[in-house]
């Protein structure tokens, strides 16, 4: 079975922007400048070619990502490749791939982090460990997470 996953390295092109579905579910993209730097073996000069990736995460890490990176930050941001398609208006079809993240940090090649770790939330935003509506316990897996999966609100990422 195939595999889609990326690892991209490069600069944020601007700001993250946290919005939230129709359902409260928070999400924030933000664009991905990706460098390629070889040297032309016939003329011997440096070239450089730059990639440029939308990049969209969910959930507590579109929360964290617009709190912490700002445009020029250079970040490792791990996913997978996602298509999707909608329709203009004028009924133009339109579609884009995208990144959508699992993980996303700072790059620590040419900078230093400072990591303070955030308090686990439940399914009502409230702290890890509350029940769930009707006092029945918090669900596993967040089944309307559009990518699924990730870590269930019983485990720590780290």
């Amino acid at each position: 079975m195939p595999d889609n996953s990326v690892t991209l390295i490069g600069n944020i092109t601007r700001d993250p922007e946290l919005r939230f579905t129709n359902t409260g579910q928070p999400t924030a993209s933000f664009g991905l400048a990706v460098n390629r730097r070889w040297q032309n073996r016939q003329t011997q000069e440096w070239e450089e070619q730059t990639s440029f990736f939308d990049v969209v995460c969910w959930r507590e890490m579109a929360e964290n990502v617009t709190e912490s990176l700002t445009r020029g930050a250079r970040v490792v941001v791990s996913g997978r490749l996602e298509q999707r398609s909608w329709e203009t208006p004028d009924g133009d079809r339109r579609s884009k791939v995208e990144v959508v993240a699992d993980e996303i940090g700072p790059s620590l090649r040419w900078a230093t982090a400072q990591i303070t770790k955030n308090e686990r939330r439940g399914p009502s935003g409230g702290p890890r460990g509350t029940e769930g509506a009707q006092g029945r316990p918090a669900p596993q897996a967040r089944p309307d997470e559009p990518h699924g999966g990730g870590y269930g609100y019983d485990e720590e990422p780290f």
